[in-house]
């Protein structure tokens, strides 16, 4: 017999006379005659209501052997339950325990906190909260191709192994074969990286936008969606060594257009995950945030608002807050100043351009008023920035400037000066953290709690 999934059983619409459903004891119920047992497989929140009789050959063994955190394998008749909350139940004709799990079995019928559930992060995904968070994962993920792919942009597999830093900060992690306790040497002293593997120093990359750009000159609209690394000392509840980007890149785009698609973009996502994860998503909004279903259909619905930095520092400024970062025009904003301008002053996500050409990479196109830089930041409540992207710089003059500015070799780049003398055009892309999107879709604070298994400053188990 072929197995069936809870979720398509549950979505059954007439009793059949035999099924198989195998998954997990979540919990289990004995009475002098009977024992209910509830199957979940993971396909969707809710689990199975399976009645199992004292009839059934070797039903006290069986049982005893059945506890939560088991495997079994079940069949029987689908038929309308008799108890409240539920439209079907198995009565079971045949139950097997195919793997055991005894008193340890650390997911018990009891509240967890997330701090503990992900020093378990291998039985995680078996606990209600992180079965949601994943398949809302798996859905956005497919969400996303779809949306790009309806619009006649092509995935690109950008390499993971670079030699370039698109942003600039230098905080990579470096990728080596050179033995760590004897590497070969100059005659100055230094580790000699043309010994190594890829004969130069070589690193994990940090973004794939500027092998999207050679191939959006080319193909026009292209997309990568892949992992990135981080090397930054960054203990925070946003932040993650490793973590998956979504960069589309599209050839004669300029930032008004590029704000648009981003827009799109996001309340696609949002709309995608409201068909199809409603159940997860009343969990979350349930246990997680009660502000979540509003807010998400909040965002779907209204238009992002828009503003300048120079706007945005001002609007800052006359707050009349205290801030723990100051407000300077030409500095950062920090996430407190983010978070504001989307969940207090406009309420709504914010789309904040324009910003001072020393804060940004060394990419995006300069302004005629030469102080600013044609980026863009999409911010949104209860995260901050969830967006950032530019239109890039296509005038080779003014990006061999920029480079210079940045302390950027020409020599290492010169493949990406080519993208600018043979047949330059406008272009125009951005980044998203699929991880903060998640967070915001989710409600979920901690960007460790939708990673499968996150690696952060410190950890690297699992």
């Amino acid at each position: 017999m072929q197995r069936t999934l809870v979720k398509d059983a549950l979505n059954s619409t007439e009793p059949r006379d035999a099924i198989l459903l195998q998954g997990w004891v979540r919990t289990r119920r004995d009475s002098k005659t009977f024992s209910f047992v509830e199957l979940n497989d993971g396909s969707c929140l809710k689990g199975m209501q399976i009645i199992v009789r004292d009839t059934l050959p070797d039903y006290g063994a069986v049982m005893h052997r059945a506890g939560t955190g088991a495997s079994v394998s079940v069949t029987g008749r689908l038929v309308a339950s008799q108890g409240a909350g539920q439209k079907w139940e198995v009565v079971a004709d045949a139950f097997e325990v195919v793997g055991e799990a005894d008193a340890t079995y650390p997911l018990q019928k009891k509240g967890h906190t997330p701090e503990f559930l992900r020093g378990i992060a291998h039985l995680r995904p078996r606990s209600n909260l992180f079965g949601a968070v994943f398949r809302v994962r798996s859905r956005l993920a497919y969400a996303i191709h779809r949306f790009f792919q309806e619009r006649g942009y092509f995935y690109v597999h950008t390499p993971i192994i670079t030699a370039s830093d698109c942003e600039g900060a230098g905080e990579m992690f470096r990728v080596s074969a050179l033995d760590a306790d004897r590497p070969p040497r100059t005659e100055e002293g230094a580790v000699d990286f043309s010994k190594d593997f890829f004969a130069r120093q070589s690193f994990l990359t940090v973004s794939g936008q500027l092998e999207a750009e050679a191939f959006a000159c080319a193909l026009s609209n292209v997309y990568t969606f892949g992992p990135t690394f981080r090397a930054e000392d960054s203990n925070t509840s946003r932040h993650a060594a490793e973590f998956w980007m979504i960069e589309p890149e599209s050839a004669f785009l300029d930032l008004a257009g590029n704000m648009d698609l981003a827009e799109a973009f996001v309340k696609h996502l949002i709309a995608d995950a409201r068909e199809h994860c409603a159940a997860d998503l009343e969990f979350f909004g349930k246990f997680v945030d009660r502000e979540l279903g509003a807010r998400l259909d909040f965002v779907m619905q209204r238009p992002f608002q828009r503003c300048s930095y120079t706007e945005a520092v001002g609007i800052l400024e006359k707050s009349g807050r205290k801030w723990e970062h100051a407000v300077r025009w030409g500095d950062n904003l920090q996430s407190e100043h983010e978070r504001f301008l989307a969940e207090e002053h406009f309420k709504c996500p914010v789309t904040v351009y324009d910003y001072p050409r020393e804060l940004k990479p060394f990419y995006m196109r300069v302004n005629d008023d030469g102080k600013t830089v044609r980026a863009m930041d999409v911010l949104v409540p209860g995260i901050g920035e969830i967006i950032g992207g530019s239109q890039r710089e296509e005038r080779l003059d003014v990006l061999r400037a920029g480079m210079a500015a940045h302390g950027l070799s020409e020599r290492d780049y010169w493949w990406y000066l080519d993208l600018r003398k043979y047949g330059t055009a406008p272009h125009s892309g951005f980044g998203m953290g699929f991880e903060r999107m998640l967070m915001f879709v989710t409600g979920v604070g901690n960007i460790r709690d939708v990673i499968p298994f996150a690696r952060t400053p410190g950890s690297a188990e699992f």
